[in-house]
Protein backbone atom coordinates (compact mmCIF):
# COMPACT_ATOMS: atom_id res chain seq x y z
CA UNK A 1 0.00 0.00 0.00
CA UNK A 2 1.78 3.08 -1.02
CA UNK A 3 0.55 6.76 0.37
CA UNK A 4 1.46 9.84 -1.09
CA UNK A 5 1.20 12.95 1.18
CA UNK A 6 -1.01 15.96 0.43
CA UNK A 7 2.06 18.33 1.05
CA UNK A 8 4.15 16.52 -2.06
CA UNK A 9 1.17 16.97 -4.65
CA UNK A 10 1.08 21.07 -3.15
CA UNK A 11 4.66 21.63 -3.60
CA UNK A 12 4.67 19.80 -6.81
CA UNK A 13 2.46 22.21 -7.96
CA UNK A 14 4.42 25.32 -7.32
CA UNK A 15 7.25 24.20 -9.62
CA UNK A 16 8.53 27.03 -11.56
CA UNK A 17 9.92 25.66 -14.90
CA UNK A 18 11.49 28.60 -17.05
CA UNK A 19 10.16 29.18 -20.76
CA UNK A 20 6.50 27.58 -19.10
CA UNK A 21 3.39 29.04 -19.32
CA UNK A 22 3.29 32.43 -17.82
CA UNK A 23 0.65 32.81 -15.20
CA UNK A 24 -1.32 36.03 -15.32
CA UNK A 25 -1.62 38.51 -18.78
CA UNK A 26 -0.35 41.74 -16.98
CA UNK A 27 2.55 42.93 -19.05
CA UNK A 28 6.09 43.89 -18.19
CA UNK A 29 5.82 47.64 -19.76
CA UNK A 30 2.86 47.97 -16.81
CA UNK A 31 5.81 49.03 -14.45
CA UNK A 32 8.83 49.62 -17.04
CA UNK A 33 10.75 53.13 -17.08
CA UNK A 34 11.13 53.12 -20.72
CA UNK A 35 7.12 52.39 -21.42
CA UNK A 36 4.55 55.10 -22.61
CA UNK A 37 1.18 54.00 -22.26
CA UNK A 38 -1.84 55.72 -23.39
CA UNK A 39 -5.12 53.98 -22.81
CA UNK A 40 -8.72 54.97 -23.14
CA UNK A 41 -12.04 54.48 -21.61
CA UNK A 42 -12.08 50.67 -23.07
CA UNK A 43 -10.04 47.53 -21.87
CA UNK A 44 -9.17 47.34 -25.57
CA UNK A 45 -8.10 51.21 -26.36
CA UNK A 46 -4.12 51.23 -25.06
CA UNK A 47 -1.15 51.70 -27.39
CA UNK A 48 2.27 51.21 -25.58
CA UNK A 49 5.65 52.56 -26.94
CA UNK A 50 8.71 50.88 -26.12
CA UNK A 51 11.13 53.95 -25.83
CA UNK A 52 14.43 51.85 -24.81
CA UNK A 53 14.31 50.68 -28.68
CA UNK A 54 15.50 53.23 -30.94
CA UNK A 55 13.56 54.28 -33.46
CA UNK A 56 10.51 53.43 -30.65
CA UNK A 57 7.96 51.03 -31.46
CA UNK A 58 4.70 50.24 -30.68
CA UNK A 59 4.28 47.16 -28.80
CA UNK A 60 1.30 45.19 -30.29
CA UNK A 61 0.73 42.73 -27.27
CA UNK A 62 1.69 42.09 -23.57
CA UNK A 63 5.00 41.49 -22.86
CA UNK A 64 5.93 38.61 -20.34
CA UNK A 65 9.78 39.15 -20.58
CA UNK A 66 11.82 41.81 -22.24
CA UNK A 67 16.05 42.43 -21.91
CA UNK A 68 15.67 45.97 -21.40
CA UNK A 69 12.82 46.19 -18.74
CA UNK A 70 14.16 48.66 -16.26
CA UNK A 71 11.68 48.49 -13.15
CA UNK A 72 10.02 52.15 -12.34
CA UNK A 73 9.61 51.36 -8.60
CA UNK A 74 13.21 50.51 -8.29
CA UNK A 75 15.29 54.13 -6.88
CA UNK A 76 18.08 55.43 -8.91
CA UNK A 77 21.65 55.07 -7.82
CA UNK A 78 21.41 58.59 -6.65
CA UNK A 79 18.71 58.30 -4.89
CA UNK A 80 19.90 55.35 -3.41
CA UNK A 81 23.28 57.58 -2.24
CA UNK A 82 20.78 60.12 -0.84
CA UNK A 83 18.87 57.63 1.56
CA UNK A 84 22.30 55.49 2.57
CA UNK A 85 23.28 56.38 5.96
CA UNK A 86 27.02 57.50 5.85
CA UNK A 87 29.28 54.63 8.29
CA UNK A 88 32.68 56.45 8.62
CA UNK A 89 35.61 54.11 10.17
CA UNK A 90 36.13 54.10 14.06
CA UNK A 91 39.28 53.55 15.70
CA UNK A 92 41.18 50.21 14.35
CA UNK A 93 40.35 47.65 17.30
CA UNK A 94 43.88 45.66 18.39
CA UNK A 95 44.53 41.92 16.07
CA UNK A 96 44.85 38.56 17.81
CA UNK A 97 43.56 37.24 21.06
CA UNK A 98 42.14 39.26 23.60
CA UNK A 99 44.52 39.47 27.06
CA UNK A 100 42.22 39.39 30.07
CA UNK A 101 43.59 39.60 33.85
CA UNK A 102 45.94 36.80 34.32
CA UNK A 103 46.85 36.02 30.97
CA UNK A 104 49.29 38.57 30.66
CA UNK A 105 52.13 35.88 32.37
CA UNK A 106 52.12 32.74 31.81
CA UNK A 107 54.75 29.89 33.21
CA UNK A 108 55.35 26.68 31.69
CA UNK A 109 56.92 23.87 33.51
CA UNK A 110 58.91 21.00 31.85
CA UNK A 111 59.02 17.64 33.82
CA UNK A 112 60.92 15.40 31.90
CA UNK A 113 60.38 11.79 33.43
CA UNK A 114 62.50 8.78 32.93
CA UNK A 115 59.98 6.59 33.32
CA UNK A 116 58.46 7.53 29.95
CA UNK A 117 58.94 4.85 27.33
CA UNK A 118 58.86 6.36 23.68
CA UNK A 119 58.96 3.19 20.75
CA UNK A 120 61.25 5.53 19.40
CA UNK A 121 63.60 5.30 21.98
CA UNK A 122 64.55 1.38 20.62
Amino acid sequence: MCRVSLESKTDMSKSYVKGGTPIGSESKCSTCSYAHIMTGYRESEMVTICNDVHPNIVVPFNIHECTGYYDKNRPSWQQMEKLAIHVSAGKPKPVGFKVGAGFGETTVRVVEDDDDYDEDDE
